[in-house]
């Protein structure tokens, strides 16, 4: 059996393989995913077709939402970052849709935070030009979506919370603002910025616990799991993106530093 362990030490590993085939993730293993999936809007990504009719794309994302469902402990929580609706296409209400295959699949709804990405616009056509016959809205936002498997309260783990008092009174108002994250400094198509996965890290998990990105890109989800101490796996279907992931995690946590980096277990593929 190949081996698909991209990166692995004693605080996160990196998978290449699909999130829906994989077999590299226990069952009831995870506390938190926090991720991104394709938006489908014609991003080009390396290894994802991002421009499927809309009900196949709906159809894969219940495949990989039902598969993060089985991994998720029964007191596991999922933060999902979708957009609210897209034009590229047709009109469509991802964000509504994305959230009643949830609720199909079993995942229980908590609440939508409200992403304003300060530096991104979403417009992409105006519709009827100063005229009401066909005028498109278009809100330049983003959702992150907090949905929980059996039951909201956790109960179990390090019980070891890390956030401030001045973080949790501002993370726990559902408008979140900050910018976006420059495509071309990442070198990713859709990255998203440090900022979002180290709230819902911080807000929505313990110290210790395991976080998982499905979808990681560039690997931002596992670098702020690494620097607030938590553990992370991250699974990309794109041998050229978990590369990428490897190098930031890094180049951009204290693993560069050597007495930390001393000592740990580092399993890489031979190329």
């Amino acid at each position: 059996m190949e081996n698909k362990i991209y990166y692995e030490n004693q605080k996160l590993k990196i998978i290449n393989d699909n999130i829906i085939s994989t077999s590299l993730i226990d069952e009831n293993s995870i506390d938190l995913i926090v991720t991104s999936p394709p938006y489908n809007v014609d991003i080009q990504y390396n290894s994802n077709d991002d421009k499927l009719n809309y009900n196949d794309y709906l159809d894969f994302t219940f495949l990989w939402l039902n598969k993060c469902f089985n991994l998720l402990k029964e007191s596991g929580r999922l933060c999902l970052n979708i957009p609210l609706d897209k034009n590229k296409g047709g009109q469509q209400s991802v964000g509504a849709d994305i959230t009643t295959i949830c609720k199909k699949i079993g995942y229980k709804y908590h609440s939508t935070i409200i992403w304003n990405e300060g530096n991104i616009s979403r417009r992409t056509a105006w519709g009827s030009w100063l005229s009401a016959s066909a005028p498109y809205v278009i809100a330049p936002v983003e959702l992150i979506v907090v949905l929980y498997k059996e039951r909201w309260k956790k109960t179990s783990g390090s019980l070891i919370s890390d956030i401030t008092r001045e973080e949790f009174m501002e993370w726990t108002n559902g408008l979140w603002t900050f910018n976006g994250e420059s495509k071309k400094r990442i070198g990713h198509p859709a990255p998203f910025p440090l900022e979002l996965p180290k709230r819902c890290i911080k807000l929505f998990s313990f110290v210790d616990d395991i976080v998982l990105d499905p979808f990681m890109g560039s690997g931002t989800t596992l670098i702020s799991a690494f620097n607030n101490n938590r553990k992370s796996i991250g699974v990309d279907i794109d041998e050229n993106y978990c590369e990428l992931a490897k190098n930031r995690i890094i180049n951009g946590t204290n693993l560069n530093q050597k007495n930390l980096f001393e000592g740990l277990e580092i399993a890489q593929i031979n190329k």
